[in-house]
């Protein structure tokens, strides 16, 4: 008997040990926030009132629905009052869709909120490679976007038909990858993020469609491999810092910074961006209230959200092309390989979403660095139009690529870059400016002092096309205000100027 007693103890220890993991993975979806691949049900919810979300994610990319866990993240299980069978949710992909997802049934046994043993289901609904899936009873089209199961109208559906032949790159796997590629600090931080990191690794590589037989697909390659220009050569991005306005070759070649980024995407938007922010300058403005201040070249989230939009949703399977960031002195330009995805217009985009690589975009919605597709390029809109700059332009050449560029609108603004002009009077912290009072002559006359670091009766009179005597008033009046300072050994000195100090 007592040989036997140790065999006993490891059974009861191992199942002990499995009934905590799937404790802890029925806790981390009450936790999760329902997005585009996760979305949770009551199990009092009619089973027909389901089947649209499992077609929404069919036709998507995916996802996980999980039934026994109200919105609120209470789990409320099967054993609630009026809950429906389980069986009714899992025979949904064939009773109600048409054709037939692919959708995997697992029940996990959970303590519900009431403290009895109970279960939830979680339905693993697979992306539908090359069909449309629809409801069987009055063929309505479901699209997941964001968090909500969306009815397409026809043309939307038509569009959806078409766009169904780009799906297969994103989930095709690499024959030549496997789990020994992933970089653990990256994905680590991504269980992290969806709070899963109590599931082992490859149960979340398949679940979220990223291991298939052994291989990572190609997403999972982009996202997750050490290398993913190993086996996929133009997954770079390049950023080009060029002197003047045109880029030049050869003996005229004007190419000041140029540096690709190879890695996990996660970890090339965020060393790419670190170089783009650190190659753009700043400019000292004085405002419509009189105070001078710093703004950037451009709005960080523009240039930003260009970049993460370029390599969250450029054609990979165009080879020998990378996303390219080119930064001139008068404009930003990002282009990534591929036309706009599906139903997406560069007429529509900022109020149409949808994404060509879904897991992608899923993967940098985790670490924050991606949003939905029309939220970021409104915003874009916006803040170009605070810094009074011109709206994002955004083009197809050739039908190949798609290319949004940024203009700083240089000649109308005033430029100044502490870091390359060290000669220059600091204005940063002078904001003693007051609000109000000031002419359009006194701004102008500080805007000099601002570029030049002084300004004379002579050259203020020029710049505005007053004659000197106005000029030379309106420098006085500035210098009585404490504004400037003048400078000079008499009145009739010809050198005298005035500055901030």
């Amino acid at each position: 008997m007592r040989v036997g007693l140790p065999l006993v103890m490891s059974t009861r220890m191992g199942g002990e040990k499995r009934m905590e993991s799937k404790t802890n993975e029925t806790a981390a979806f009450a936790r999760m926030r329902e997005n585009q691949y996760f979305d949770r049900k009551s199990a009092r919810i009619k089973p027909e009132d389901v089947a649209r979300h499992l077609i929404a994610f069919a036709n998507a990319s995916g996802g996980q629905l999980v039934i026994g866990i109200e919105d609120d993240g209470e789990i409320t299980g099967f054993k609630r009052a009026n809950a429906k069978p389980v069986e009714s949710f899992e025979q949904l992909p064939i009773t109600q869709c048409a054709p037939t997802p692919q959708v995997a049934a697992r029940r996990i046994p959970c303590v519900n909120s009431s403290g009895e043993d109970d279960l939830v289901l979680v339905l693993d609904v697979s992306p539908s490679s090359n069909h449309v899936v629809a409801k069987r009873s009055n063929g309505d089209v479901y699209l997941r976007e964001d968090d909500r199961s969306v009815l397409l109208d026809r043309e939307q559906v038509l569009a959806l038909e078409y766009d169904k032949g780009q799906r297969w790159f994103e989930d095709e796997p690499e024959d030549r990858s496997g789990v020994d590629d992933i970089d653990h600090d990256v994905f680590d931080r991504y269980k992290q993020a969806i709070g899963a990191t109590d599931i082992p690794d490859e149960r979340v590589l398949r679940s979220r469609g990223f291991l298939a037989d052994g291989h990572l697909t190609n997403a999972g390659v982009l996202l997750f491999s050490q290398y993913p220009a190993a086996f996929l050569p133009s997954a770079r991005v390049r950023v080009v810092k060029v002197d003047g306005t045109e880029l030049h070759t050869g003996r005229s070649l004007n190419i000041v910074k140029d540096v690709e980024f190879d890695g996990p995407l996660p970890e090339v938007v965020e060393r790419a961006s670190q170089l783009v922010g650190s190659l753009l300058r700043e400019f000292q403005v004085l405002g419509d209230d009189g105070r001078f201040r710093t703004v950037p070249e451009y709005p960080r989230f523009a240039w930003f959200e260009g970049l993460v939009n370029a390599v969250a949703h450029r054609d990979y399977s165009i080879r020998g092309e990378h996303t390219r960031v080119m930064i001139y002195d008068d404009r930003l330009e990002i282009t990534s390989p591929g036309a706009l995805p599906n139903r997406v217009t560069v007429e529509n985009m900022r109020t149409t979403r949808y994404a060509r690589n879904p897991k992608i975009c899923h993967v940098l919605t985790a670490f924050e660095l991606v949003r939905e597709l029309n939220e970021g390029v409104h915003r874009m809109y916006e803040e170009m139009a605070e810094l009074g700059l011109p709206d994002p332009e955004y083009s197809e050449p050739n039908n190949f690529m798609v290319k949004l560029v940024l203009r700083n609108n240089i000649r109308q603004r005033v430029p100044y870059l502490n870091e390359q002009n060290d000669t220059a009077p600091s204005i940063v912290n002078q904001t003693e400016v007051p609000a109000t009072g000031l002419t359009d002559i006194e701004r102008e006359a500080l805007a000099i002092v601002a570029v030049e670091g002084k300004v004379t009766t002579k050259r203020l009179a020029e710049k505005i096309g007053v004659n000197p005597r106005t000029a030379a008033r309106t420098l006085k009046q500035l210098a009585q205000q404490g504004l400037l300072h003048w400078h000079g050994s008499g009145l009739r000195d010809p050198k005298q100027y005035y500055s901030r100090d």
